[in-house]
């Protein structure tokens, strides 16, 4: 390995990917790795255009080889297009170096377990429990009996060699898998009925297996996976190694077939070449969901480089992973889960004592589990008591026909949202006699209820265990960064028998909703070596490095205009414009009434040209009919989904052309949308700016023509949560931010992926329109400054009287 200080500041076109870099990727590469070797990070926005992808994985690779700082790269994108986009990159990068660096992509258990994909499972449990339940039978299947022979340990070790702490026997793993194999009897009975997924086929039965009575304890053997089984007699390893994949980069489509084949568990072949990749490419829960991040706990440290793509998203979907929810039926689980062990308990003398020594191992008494039975059936009944107190104050009559309660998901604040103070569960709970002591033991008391239904083969999933750890966060978590509240999911039911009415409508569960993620990101950073976070819309950058954490780390004292001062690490900031030719493209800001609610109106009362039209929907009609008839496809995002219905109806109407207006949907309607969309002659689409369409779609060729926001696409303001986040910034980065930067800033960064998705590469050509007063420079509330200052040059500001007249010529001089 290189000095970091020696190595040349060209040496990253060793492994450049491609034979010359972009306009400004070469100063991305260079700036990434200057940042790297300061073990710092480098926040970096690059329009389409900018190579962002390879720009990163250069530098990385070049941290990783040519110094001692770095041992690996882990990505993470939450967008499956851009994940793959890496993977690509990755392979054309190791195409041109003579020793390519060792990559895999990363999928979920879900899509890995073959008795999962086949539907070899219960439909009431999930893949993702069954596999846990499935991998502790087998591990005390195959656990060492105490023989003190290592040779025969080593004897049956397939891959890696016996350890000191080695807890399991090899050997038992081997007749374990033996025991799933069909034999010659089961071949002429049966015919093939091996298990096969993915275009492979595994040694085993297609059924799950049970343990042979040879290997089991008492009458009743247990279920258990000869895969898992498989993966003890190789000593934990992989059968599979990084030459299965096209150029040393390994995705689900190379391990999960090959492991499948060779008998293996493929979440655990997974796990086992990550520990010895290069570069790790996964989504944002492998990094920031502490459920997932466990699985890459042994390679998030120091000698770990991290790249987070399309980093504008961290805040929300790092504020959604660190929320918990807990469901009502999951309470009921959990209730039931005490309630089969009390009972169990009460049938004999001999039962009871039996009862109390399982449990006695880990320090429960029988009461303990009595008085959390108690507590979950009496927090069942007030969350069912504060539903329907708050709907009978919203909704009259709503008991005699709940169909008159609103078809979305509501919210029920347990404390003033824009206040610190307790909530209402938790004053609720004390009154009542449960106190914190109650709370802490939950988690306890549900992991020795869960080990005493499974050691005395009472059949129940239980799920108290986990129950009990969110019930201790509740009470635990301060409440100026945690906002408590009901959440009241739309989910109708329809001919099932419910404990209350309003569940025909709603599904309850009890939200913890973090409002500030900046303090776990910085944590979960600080912990690596340095990293590189990027998308095409970052600005305004002095903003974004103060809500993702990376502020706080900051060296002290710089000199370098590009780093942020703090207490700790280099931040370094950095803004491309996007590099394709300006003449192919029209950039308007669109002078109209500022598009808010008071000056619009309701959309449900504003049909097209009738009596309730008012001056400022004339306005939007006037500038979006002039949008709309440019030529090819046009995509109008209207604030919300409401405002997309109106607009829509109004085009149809308005213009010649085929008219699509979106909703919240599936994910297959709108993926038939797109395609419909992307069809035959040009049409207009009409969508939300916070919808699905606007963000991460590549509208790449002649997909997309025009793109017109209309309005700022802010959140609901009146939400708590959203209010409860706007408090939490406050107390943050001060009350004068606290607006700004939690909800304005975002909701600009929304917009401006919406125009972004027009022009994607050199020659294309098309239209980018923000449709709004609050767009242009010397508005009130102006969002002007928050673009960036090479994207301000570009847009020319004129009202809806100009904008057909301009298109016209636009288009006139592009056709």
């Amino acid at each position: 390995m290189a000095d970091p200080a020696s190595t040349g500041t060209e040496s990253w076109r060793t492994y450049f990917g491609f034979d010359e870099p972009y306009e400004n990727q070469a100063d991305a590469v260079e700036r990434a790795i200057e940042a790297g070797k300061a073990r710092g990070f480098l926040a970096m926005e690059g329009p389409c255009g900018t190579g962002k992808t390879m720009a990163a994985l250069t530098a990385g690779a070049t941290l990783v080889r040519d110094t001692d700082l770095y041992e690996r790269m882990v990505v993470v994108t939450p967008v499956k297009q851009q994940l793959q986009q890496f993977v690509d990159d990755l392979r054309t990068l190791n195409a041109g170096i003579e020793e390519p660096f060792d990559g895999i992509s990363l999928v979920g258990k879900r899509d890995l377990c073959p008795y999962g994909r086949e539907g070899q499972f219960p439909d009431d449990v999930s893949t993702h429990d069954r596999c846990e339940d499935l991998r502790e039978a087998t591990a005390r299947l195959v656990e060492d009996d105490g023989r003190s022979d290592g040779a025969a340990v080593g004897d049956a070790a397939i891959a890696g060699e016996a350890d000191d702490d080695q807890w399991w026997d090899p050997r038992k793993g081997q007749d374990l898998a033996a025991a799933a194999r069909p034999d010659a009897a089961d071949q002429a009975t049966l015919g093939d009925d091996t298990l096969s997924t993915a275009g492979a086929n595994s040694p085993y039965r297609r059924s799950q297996p049970t343990a042979p009575e040879s290997m089991a304890e008492g009458s009743d053997p247990p279920l258990y996976c000869p895969f898992e089984a498989d993966w003890y007699a190789r000593n934990k390893g992989s059968p599979v190694d990084f030459s299965a994949g096209e150029r040393h980069v390994v995705t689900m489509d190379d391990y999960l077939p090959a492991a499948t084949e060779r008998g293996t568990c493929p979440h655990r072949v997974m796990s086992v070449m990550l520990s010895e990749a290069d570069v790790i490419v996964g989504n944002y829960n492998h990094l920031f969901d502490p459920g997932s991040r466990p699985l890459l706990s042994d390679v998030l440290d120091d000698q770990t480089l991290v790249i987070v793509d399309e980093a504008h998203r961290l805040e929300e979907r790092v504020r959604d992973l660190l929320s918990d929810r807990l469901g009502r039926q999951t309470l009921v689980q959990a209730r039931n889960d005490c309630t089969t062990l009390i009972q169990r308990a009460q049938q004999s003398a001999d039962h009871k004592a039996q009862v109390r020594e399982v449990l006695s191992a880990r320090e429960v008494p029988l009461d303990a589990v009595d008085q959390a039975r108690k507590f979950y059936d009496d927090l069942v009944r007030w969350l069912d008591d504060r539903v329907e107190a708050f709907l009978d104050a919203e909704h009259e009559g709503w008991r005699a026909d709940p169909s008159v309660l609103p078809e979305h998901d509501r919210e029920i604040p347990l404390r003033d949202p824009d206040t610190v103070e307790r909530d209402e569960l938790t004053e609720w709970a004390e009154r009542k006699g449960y106190d914190g002591s109650l709370w802490r033991s939950l988690s306890q008391v549900g992991a020795a209820v869960e080990d005493a239904i499974d050691q005395l083969g009472l059949t129940r999933q239980p799920v108290c265990a986990a129950v009990g750890v969110l019930a201790g966060q509740w009470w635990e978590r301060d409440h100026a960064t945690f906002l408590r509240e009901i959440e009241l999911e739309h989910s109708p039911n329809h001919g099932q028998s419910l404990d209350s009415d309003y569940q025909a409508v709603y599904t309850p569960g009890l939200l913890c909703y973090n409002c500030m993620p900046a303090t776990a990101l910085r944590n979960v950073f600080d912990d690596l070596g340095g990293g590189i976070l990027m998308s095409a819309t970052l600005e305004p950058l002095d903003v974004f490095t103060r809500v993702s954490g990376l502020d706080s780390m900051a060296e002290t004292g710089s000199m370098d205009p590009d780093e942020q001062s703090g207490d700790g690490r280099p931040v370094r900031t950095t803004t491309y414009d996007l590099p394709f030719p300006s003449e192919n493209r029209a950039s308007y800001l669109v002078d109209a009434t500022p598009f808010t609610a008071r000056n619009r109106g309701d959309p449900e009362t504003m049909r097209p040209l009738g009596d309730s039209w008012n001056p400022t929907r004339d306005e939007y009609a006037q500038a979006l009919r002039a949008l709309a008839r440019s030529p090819g496809n046009v995509m109008v995002a209207m604030p919300n989904y409401r405002e997309a219905r109106w607009a829509g109806a109004y085009l149809q109407e308005a213009v010649e052309k085929s008219v699509l207006v979106d909703e919240s949907s599936s994910n297959e309607e709108t993926e038939r949308l797109k395609r419909e969309f992307f069809s035959g002659d040009g049409k207009v689409m009409v969508t939300s700016t916070r919808g699905t369409l606007t963000e991460g779609v590549d509208y790449d060729g002649e997909k997309l023509s025009t793109c017109a926001v209309v309005g700022i696409p802010l959140v609901n303001i009146g939400s708590p949560r959203v209010r409860g986040v706007q408090r939490a910034y406050g107390d943050a980065f001060g009350e004068d931010n606290a607006f700004e930067y939690a909800l304005t800033v975002p909701a600009v960064r929304r917009a401006r992926q919406a125009i972004g998705r027009v022009i994607r590469g050199v020659d294309e050509v098309g239209v980018r329109a923000l449709v709004g007063r609050r767009y242009t420079p010397d508005a009130r509330h102006s969002v002007y400054p928050y673009l960036p200052v090479g994207e301000r040059e570009e847009f020319t500001r004129m009202t809806p009287d100009f904008l057909a007249s301009q298109l016209d010529s636009f288009w006139a001089d592009h056709q």
